[in-house]
């Protein structure tokens, strides 16, 4: 696995490449980097160039005051996989990472051919169900939109802060490997790195959900085949999340991964990538 860097859309983008063959993207969520992917590159790089990279904001690529809507960030990788050389690819999302690929599927559908979604409902149709319950589970949500406050409170202890959801969202705890923990504190504890995963929340008002509602209002749906994977003991699991992502595309197949909490590239890897390749190269 090779480490790059390509200056894109302003912006410094670090990221990993292996392989060879059709191009996938794997798309990491918050409160992680491309790290969480390094079980499952491997075996995808045995037929395909995988590349997955270190989101704006997150990991070694830059982290600019600005340009944290998903548009924005969608076309960062758009930008990084042309100058690679590929002219369509295909996305894996997990958390934010699959907010950032579903909205880049929906810009570019001439260079998005399938999308893969792991963990998520798309986020306007997680605002119009907030009530109670998701409300108590999704908590940090609203918490991380606030301005200034969270950057405060959880920069007195970053891995105590990150601890707390790794715990929680995690089903599998043993296969949430402590020198990945490790990896995802450097990370946040880098300068501006809260900030700028915060930021990747605050971008939901205005920006997100002007984009949603303009795509909703006009009909506008995801054409590419929609992979939905969820973990079953996680947060979506009380959820109908492959119902739900059939407002949103026309062709979708999903399935609940057993034994599973929120992060399935780490807590499941063998079965994500099972349902990856099947999906690929279907």
């Amino acid at each position: 696995m090779d480490a790059g860097m390509e200056r894109v859309n302003g912006i410094r983008m670090h990221y990993r490449i292996a392989g060879s063959g059709p191009a996938v993207v794997l798309l990491h969520g918050w409160p992680q980097t491309w790290y969480c992917w390094r079980t499952v590159i491997e075996p995808l790089a045995r037929d395909h160039t995988v590349i997955a990279p270190d989101l704006r904001g997150y990991g070694l690529t830059d982290k600019p005051a600005h340009g944290y809507d998903k548009r924005t960030m969608a076309a960062d990788v758009a930008a990084l996989v042309t100058a690679l050389g590929f002219d369509r690819v295909a996305v894996a999302g997990h958390d934010r990472g699959g907010r950032v690929a579903h909205r880049w599927a929906l810009d570019r559908p001439d260079q998005v051919h399938r999308l893969a979604v792991l963990d998520i409902i798309p986020t306007r149709e997680m605002w119009r169900r907030l009530d109670s319950g998701l409300g108590r589970a999704y908590w940090h949500w609203l918490f991380h939109l606030q301005p200034d406050l969270p950057e405060r409170l959880a920069g007195q202890d970053v891995a105590g802060y990150l601890a707390y959801f790794f715990e929680r969202w995690t089903h599998r705890r043993d296969r949430m490997e402590p020198d990945a923990i490790d990896e995802y504190v450097r990370a946040f504890s880098a300068p501006g790195a809260l900030r700028a995963g915060f930021d990747d929340y605050r971008a939901s008002f205005p920006a997100d959900a002007e984009h949603d509602d303009a795509d909703a209002t006009t009909g506008r749906k995801l054409h590419a085949p929609v992979l939905v994977l969820w973990g079953a003991q996680g947060l979506l699991g009380s959820l109908p999340a492959e119902e739900i992502w059939r407002d949103y595309a026309t062709d979708v197949t999903g399935f609940p991964v057993a034994d599973c909490g929120h992060f399935l590239p780490e807590e499941q890897p063998e079965v994500v990538t099972e349902r990856l390749r099947a999906f690929l190269t279907a």
